[in-house]
């Protein structure tokens, strides 16, 4: 059982910088893949990005490579995003996922646990 809690969100100009973490409960988290997801107004939930246990393979959505990156601490249980250069099409509920295989990382359904999220909003 993995419980997950996103921080990190806020309003952020264009050209921003935001951290996403994500704290994971349970002492296996070092044996899960980690993605995470956005929700944009009016949008279906899509794929941004996902990171392996040992974290040397990571995978990007196209347009987000480049600009995010993903890592992970799993001495301290936690997952981070960091976003750089932020547009307004940014803008989004982030979630983080938690996986028990690096499998199909893109489909939402490989993800068996999930966090509540955090509002992400990139203003003009």
């Amino acid at each position: 059982q993995v419980q997950l809690v996103e921080s990190g969100g806020g309003l952020v100009l264009t050209g921003g910088s935001l951290r996403l973490s994500c704290a994971a409960s349970g002492r296996s988290f070092s044996t899960y893949a980690m993605g995470w997801f956005r929700q944009g107004p009016g949008k279906e939930r899509e794929f941004v990005t996902a990171i392996n246990w040992s974290a040397d393979h990571t995978y990007y959505t196209d347009s987000v490579k480049g600009r995010f990156t993903i890592s992970r601490d799993n001495a301290k249980n936690t997952v981070y995003l960091q976003m750089n250069s932020l547009k307004p099409e940014d803008t989004a509920i982030y979630y983080c996922a938690a996986s028990s295989r690096y499998y199909s990382v893109r489909d939402p359904d490989e993800y068996g646990y999930w966090g509540q999220g955090t509002q992400v909003i990139v203003s003009s």
